[in-house]
């Protein structure tokens, strides 16, 4: 555990030079694996939001727009410009809560989940591609970063996600 599989780099004592070639390299990464769904949203005038809002719509039909609010991290204003624009072209049905009336429960249509489909098999062949590349442990061991570098409040979020589609 104190070195890296590929360089011999100590863990542990990490400079700054390895920390700014990591942030950099997230910055790089991140590009690319938004750059597949950044042309097929163009296409159709919807950015990143309107991708967000579909993949968890996806992930948990019924979601509530107060739940993918906090899932998102944003306003109810801005969250209601973006499904104001999904339910008008026909991708997202929202539907009035049955235990809540007040509540709105999210659905992809069938337009929206083929979307969500074109979108996503761009995002899983890119990761299917860099996860063989890199092998198990490194898959691991790049889960583990990544949910060690998030806030507490969203690893919560993120792990209740995981345990919901195990």
């Amino acid at each position: 555990m104190a070195e890296t599989g590929g360089g011999g780099e100590g863990l542990l004592f990490l400079t700054d030079e390895q920390l700014r070639k990591g942030i950099e390299a997230m910055f790089f990464a991140y590009r690319g694996f938004t750059a597949d769904p950044d042309r097929i949203l163009e296409g159709l005038d919807y950015g990143r939001a309107h991708h967000r809002a579909v993949h968890f719509i996806n992930r948990s039909p019924g979601l509530t727009v107060s739940s993918l609010m906090a899932i998102l991290g944003v306003t109810k204003q801005s969250l209601n410009r973006v499904l104001r624009t999904l339910i008008d072209d026909g991708l997202v049905e929202a539907r009035i809560g049955r235990e809540d009336r007040r509540e709105r429960n999210l659905y992809l249509t069938d337009k929206g989940m083929v979307l969500e489909r074109s979108l996503s098999d761009a995002q899983r062949a890119r990761m299917r591609a860099a996860y063989r590349t890199a092998g198990p442990q490194a898959v691991q061991g790049f889960r583990t970063v990544l949910e060690a570098m998030m806030d507490p409040e969203m690893r919560r979020q993120y792990l209740g996600l995981k345990e919901a589609g195990s």
